[in-house]
């Protein structure tokens, strides 16, 4: 196992796909996760799919993944004035996907609001519209603010009536072996057997919330309704004009 470099973002959502592995794992932020692997750094990492999409290189691991059916509370806009006359969103700089995919939703209503970096998470409930995700997002709906949530699970599942994939397990392509596969698969397939004892143990949000989030708008299947998900995502990025759109290569 020491010969395996390995990155996961360490958002609650991901905790179950690094069950017995935290000591082992890299933990940083999808953007950052993803110059990485790119670099050459991290074998395997648990990366927005949109790193998958559009650069090639990557082979993706069959079986598991982030996903939601409908509405997935942590990739959210928040905004103080209604979806037609927003003129620019600011954007949580970890994100990779789900700027993407607001770009796409955002899209289908004939909007094209300007996209800008949100520099500090701080800054977020000053914004007119923010774009959000993972930890950072559930903090943001918990807190109490004067700001309309749209959920881009659901606004996907409503546009599409499928899942969407936020992230996979991309594995460097000749960088990857059958042990280190098996080795991420079980992890995954222990987080989800122990799925109770770990919303027990962590701390974030109170416990029914958890078992909500980790046990319901989490999805951690990627088979084939998901995979058909990402390929009705990935053919709207094509349409959107967002360059090269690579078809993922699935291994086990």
């Amino acid at each position: 196992m020491t010969a395996f470099r390995i990155g996961s973002v360490g958002y609650l959502n991901a905790a179950p796909l690094t069950r017995g592995l935290e000591d082992r794992v890299h933990f940083d932020t999808p953007s950052a996760l993803a110059r990485l692997l790119r670099a050459g750094q991290l074998d395997a990492a648990l990366v927005s799919i949109t790193e998958v999409l559009l650069h090639d290189g990557y082979d993706v691991l069959d079986g598991f993944g982030i996903v939601s059916h409908g509405e997935v509370k942590s990739v959210l806009l928040a905004h103080r004035v209604p979806l037609a006359e927003i003129q620019e969103v600011f954007c949580h700089t970890a994100s990779l996907t789900s700027v993407n995919l607001l770009k796409v939703l955002f899209a289908a209503r004939g909007l094209r609001p300007a996209l800008r970096p949100l520099e500090r998470l701080e800054a977020a409930s000053q914004c007119d519209a923010v774009l959000l995700i993972g930890d950072p997002a559930l903090d943001f709906l918990f807190a109490p603010g004067q700001h309309q949530i749209w959920d881009l699970g659901a606004a996907w599942w409503g546009l599409t009536g499928l899942p969407f994939v936020y992230a996979a397990w991309a594995l460097r392509r000749g960088a990857h072996t059958p042990a280190l596969r098996a080795r991420l698969c079980a992890a995954g397939r222990r987080g989800l057997a122990e799925l109770d004892d770990l919303c027990c143990e962590r701390t974030e949000y109170d416990l029914a919330f958890r078992r909500r989030y980790l046990g319901g708008n989490i999805r951690y299947e990627l088979g084939p309704a998901e995979q058909r998900g990402l390929r009705e995502f990935a053919g709207r990025l094509r349409e959107f004009g967002l360059g090269p759109v690579s078809e993922p290569t699935f291994v086990a």
